[in-house]
């Protein structure tokens, strides 16, 4: 489609995609109306104005060739001239009435060999030519890649003029043709013109304008310039497959402009943050970017945080939804969570273990500024407003038994035998109410915390470290303020007499659960003292199992991962059985402690968290069949109900066998224990409690919430890295399994004996509650909360 036009000597060439002599024509009137427009509107519209390609072939001539400088310049005159009539022909025939443009938008009747457009789907535009009629309406046609298919009239987008028979085998030549020639900036020069006579424009009569001629390909380049255009030019009325074009506003293509520019911006940022994501996955792991880095620029640091909240299902909006979701998609990810996390991983910015459960209940992992200053300042604070009614117990051996790794002491034992026989022991609680006071700072951080968070790669304390370490908690060998509950024992185990007194305390021993087990066994005479705590830990579950109690002990998992970091860190898990002597010893104290505090609150009148339990739909002899611990523990406990708790008065709590209970023994750990402290303490000093049973189980509502998240995060967090224990395992390794009981058939819901983990699997027929079996781990995926176990069966 190449024309020749020879003028004197010179050789002007004409193609589709760059116009002739009338494109100088175009291009003076742009420059005139631009600059009309400027002074007029004093405002820049960017265009840019790219010479076309003959153009440049003109300019770049030398003075050395055939033509004159005279004759070029009167070829261009008689050209301009030419052009100046036919754009007055043209001008007649632009739409002037109602009639003219019903005329122009006449439909052109299907018939066989016609190439047309048709719209195959939502995405796709096809080119066709049409064969025959398929019914009263559609048509099969041929499409450009080869396929024969019928479709409706409404589907046609355009029907290419001057076509009669068009081979459908030629349609891919006409279309790479017709890429060849697409020039979008031609109708920049088109938009001016026709601008400035306020004229519409039909595809054919755009060809005829930019491209001189109105031929099958110049139409069809026209009409796609028109139909893809969303700057210059609108569609003013449609026809079917016919379409008129009108001229935009100025002010409107000017703001089309902007934003064409602004979404170029955006998407060669977006292009260079995938590429950035692809870098940072090649790099090996002690290369990998900083997570600081990604949150260094704002335009990044939008990304990566949509990326995160997606990985978390926390999306704020569809904006940071539909931002992570194209990352994904043009990485060739799913747009899942799961993807996004693992992107985030593979670019290090989380750890390959990271706990996404503390993003997702958004759990605080450390203290504020201005809390944090506000404990150093309680710290540098050496008044005590209980000083002068503290009873002197440092004369007492005592005894603060906890897990290895724990880091805030709460409490601690001493016992000593009466001259009657009978047992006194105290339970020493750390007082913390010394630095807090309601509603201070300090306090109010820690309610909204509720509790300290442990997991098996963290502490997160309900006060600052420092303030909850040197100053709240029990100090071996230190003089220590406490809150001193003593209780005297009867020979059956129930309180005989009882105290409540703020104290001073220095601890002898500071043991582990295991160290205090192993003193027991050996029965020291130098250690009687811890004798006779283990001795009224028998009777107290003595006397609550005759009071209904339900003993409840199974196995206990711990675990604690020195560098959660690593993507391979190193994990030490340990199984403890609830009932053993050191920590029988230890909760039975605590409960005592929650019994003589309810009875002290009730005798006073006072408003304290009492809690209950009611055990009337347990009939504990129809488990009697079932071995005792973690068999017979698994069974009761999912038929009991849930606790309760009321702020006036002692509840029983059928559970435990008490006639009330309070929780009192870890105010640096729960909130709620300290709330109890508050009351206590106030009742001790003959002032009024600070709060009322209704002001308590206000603040209840909100601490008890923060709580059940803390404990599902530590549930979640301690299943995942056991799961994560056991994946590393060697594949043959075997562990015995307790059967708990009968899902369906034969799944069983087994105990693994060895990780203190609860799992299903098939066993064989036979098999019953309470049996031990030997299983395999067949599959581990903690990320994924699964394991698949298989029983060994020899």
């Amino acid at each position: 489609m190449m024309a020749v036009r020879a003028v004197n000597s010179c050789s002007m060439f004409r193609s589709a995609a760059c116009p002739p002599l009338v494109s100088f024509k175009i291009q003076c009137c742009y420059y005139h109306f631009r600059s009309l427009q400027l002074r007029r509107n004093k405002s820049n519209l960017g265009f840019r104005l790219p010479a076309c390609r003959s153009e440049r072939q003109f300019l770049n001539r030398s003075g050395s060739q055939s033509c004159s400088v005279h004759s070029l310049v009167d070829s261009v005159m008689q050209e301009l001239v030419a052009i100046r009539k036919r754009l007055r022909v043209f001008a007649k025939v632009k739409v002037s009435s109602g009639e003219l443009l019903e005329d122009k938008l006449e439909n052109q009747v299907l018939q066989k060999g016609l190439l047309l457009e048709f719209k195959k789907d939502s995405d796709r535009v096809l080119l066709a030519v049409a064969q025959r009629p398929d019914g009263k309406k559609n048509w099969m046609v041929y499409d450009q890649n080869g396929a024969s298919c019928s479709i409706k009239p409404q589907q046609v987008t355009f029907v290419v003029p001057g076509v009669e028979k068009f081979d459908h085998k030629d349609i891919s030549n006409f279309l790479q043709k017709a890429e060849d020639n697409l020039d979008p900036t031609l109708l920049e020069f088109a938009w001016v013109e026709l601008l400035e006579k306020n004229k519409s424009v039909t595809p054919e009569e755009l060809a005829e304008m930019i491209f001189g001629s109105a031929e099958p390909l110049e139409s069809y380049c026209a009409h796609l310039l028109l139909s893809k255009d969303e700057i210059y030019f609108s569609v003013q009325a449609t026809n079917g497959s016919r379409s008129i074009y009108a001229p935009r506003p100025t002010v409107q293509v000017e703001e089309l402009l902007h934003r064409k520019l602004a979404k170029e911006a955006a998407e060669r940022e977006f292009q260079e943050f995938l590429q950035l994501l692809k870098s940072a996955k090649a790099m090996p792991a002690h290369a990998k970017p900083l997570k600081s880095s990604w949150m260094a620029e704002e335009k990044l640091r939008h990304k990566i945080e949509s990326l995160e909240a997606y990985a978390i299902d926390a999306c704020k909006d569809n904006d940071q939804k539909k931002t992570a979701g194209m990352i994904l998609k043009e990485l060739g990810l799913a747009r899942t969570a799961s993807s996004a996390l693992n992107l985030l991983i593979d670019i290090g910015y989380f750890p390959v273990h990271v706990n996404l459960d503390i993003l997702k209940f958004n759990i605080r992992t450390d203290h504020s500024q201005e809390v944090t200053s506000a404990a150093e300042s309680l710290l540098a604070d050496l008044s005590d407003p209980d000083e002068l009614n503290r009873k002197d117990l440092t004369h007492l051996k005592v005894y603060a038994i906890d897990v290895d790794e724990a880091d805030e002491l709460d409490d601690a034992l001493s016992a000593m035998r009466l001259q009657d026989g009978r047992i006194k022991v105290y339970i020493h609680v750390a007082d913390p109410t010394k630095y807090i006071e309601p509603g201070s700072l300090s306090d109010k951080d820690a309610m909204k915390r509720g509790t300290s968070v442990f997991l098996p790669t963290a502490t997160y304390p309900m006060f600052p470290e420092k303030l909850a370490m040197e100053g709240m908690s029990l100090r071996q060998g230190e003089v220590c303020n406490a809150v001193t509950v003593s209780v005297v024992l009867h020979s059956d185990g129930s309180i005989a007499e009882y105290s409540v007194d703020n104290s001073i305390i220095k601890p002898t021993y500071m043991l582990t659960y295991e160290s205090a087990t192993e003193l027991l066994h050996l029965n020291l005479e130098e250690e009687a003292e811890l004798k006779i705590l283990s001795e009224a830990a028998a009777l107290r579950l003595q006397w609550r199992l005759q009071q209904g109690a339900i003993d409840t002990a199974t196995l206990e998992t711990r675990i604690k991962v020195a560098n959660p970091e690593d993507p391979e860190p190193i994990i030490n898990l340990y199984v403890e059985d609830q009932a053993d002597p050191a920590m029988r010893l230890v909760s039975e104290m605590m409960i005592l402690c929650g019994e003589a505090i309810a009875t002290y609150g009730s005798f006073n009148n006072l408003a304290l968290p009492y809690r209950g339990q009611p055990q009337s739909n347990i009939d504990v002899s129809a488990f009697a069949h079932l071995p005792e611990g973690p068999v017979r523990s698994s069974a009761i406990v999912k038929i009991m109900r849930a606790a309760a708790i009321d702020f006036r008065k002692p509840v029983r709590h059928g559970v435990l066998g008490l006639p009330g209970y309070v929780q009192f023994t870890s105010p640096i750990r729960r909130y709620m224990d300290l709330l109890a402290h508050y009351q206590v303490k106030a009742c001790l000093r003959g002032e009024s409690p600070p709060f009322s049973a209704g002001q308590l189980e206000g603040m209840a509502s909100i601490v008890n919430m923060q709580t059940r998240i803390a404990r599902r995060l530590s549930n979640t967090s301690l299943r995942y890295w056991i799961i994560e224990f056991l994946r590393r395992q060697p594949k043959e390794r075997q562990y015995r399994a307790l059967i708990l009981r009968f899902i369906k058939d034969r799944t069983a819901a087994l105990l693994l004996v060895e990780v203190g983990l609860q799992a299903a699997a098939w066993v064989s027929v036979g098999a019953q509650i309470g049996d031990e079996v030997e299983v395999k781990v067949e599959e581990a995926h903690p990320r994924d909360d699964i394991i698949y176990l298989k029983e060994v069966v020899r």
